[in-house]
């Protein structure tokens, strides 16, 4: 996949790269970036020599038919892992379990503390859970990663990418062996994420926002459907006034 698809990537929008000494040639790390873009798990990987691992949802790799099929070929081939939601405690045992598993193999495993992407280029609050547990329970190094510029190659609603240069800053590496043992504490949690953050936004240069930003995407969608409902509320008053 790396020669399939990273090398005609890199070819094609010729990312510009700052920082590639950071990742260790061997050895157990975690890459913690922030997310744009769907493409940012295809950047990443394809310019770096070494796989890196990151999660996605198990509808991926089990929806039938031949479209199905070739999904979880292809999510397979570009290092993409599984995760059963379902249960009680859902996506974030099971991303915690298997980040965990990739790191005791001495490979790199990626994730995005945001928890999804962000809705408008800013940065938002990282979420502690993920993301400080795997690093404390292993105590692999983090390696803080900024994406550039990925969300302008395929905006929302866009078919075809835009062919420009995209951007990876990747940071030093951030020791939280301090706190190993301590996975199971919220104020030491809290505290690991917001210092990978703050790492994150120093390489991006973005805006943090101190919220998560699931909420924000619901604070979006409630202001568009106000807005939506309130245009059509004008556009019946209009209609009534004209008919009266």
């Amino acid at each position: 996949m790396k020669v399939a698809i990273g090398g005609p990537l890199k070819v094609a929008f010729r990312p510009w790269v700052e920082g590639l000494e950071n990742i260790p040639a061997e050895g157990a790390a975690i890459l913690a970036s922030n997310h744009l873009s769907f493409s940012d798990s295809f950047f990443l990987p394809a310019i770096l020599d070494r796989k890196v691992t990151f999660i996605a949802k198990a509808e991926y790799f089990t929806t039938p038919g031949v479209k199905g099929r070739l999904t979880a070929a292809f999510f397979k081939g570009v290092g993409q892992l599984p995760v059963d939601r379902s249960g009680a405690r859902g996506a974030g045992e099971a991303a915690i379990r298997s980040g965990i598993e990739v790191l005791e193999r001495g490979e790199l495993f990626g994730i995005y503390p945001e928890g999804t992407r962000s809705p408008d280029g800013r940065l938002y609050r990282g979420k502690p859970g993920g993301l400080a547990r795997v690093a404390l329970a292993t105590g692999a190094p983090v390696i803080p990663v900024a994406m550039i510029d990925t969300e302008k190659i395929q905006p929302p609603g866009k078919v075809m990418p835009k062919l420009m240069r995209p951007g990876i800053r990747i940071g030093k590496p951030l020791d939280f062996s301090r706190y190993q043992g301590m996975e199971h504490d919220r104020f030491v949690l809290r505290a690991v994420t917001d210092e990978v953050m703050y790492e994150i936004m120093k390489l991006s240069g973005q805006e943090y926002v101190d919220m998560y930003a699931t909420a924000a995407k619901r604070q979006i969608a409630d202001a568009a459907k106000a807005a939506k409902e309130a245009e059509k509320a004008a556009k019946e008053a209009e209609k009534k006034q004209a008919e009266g």
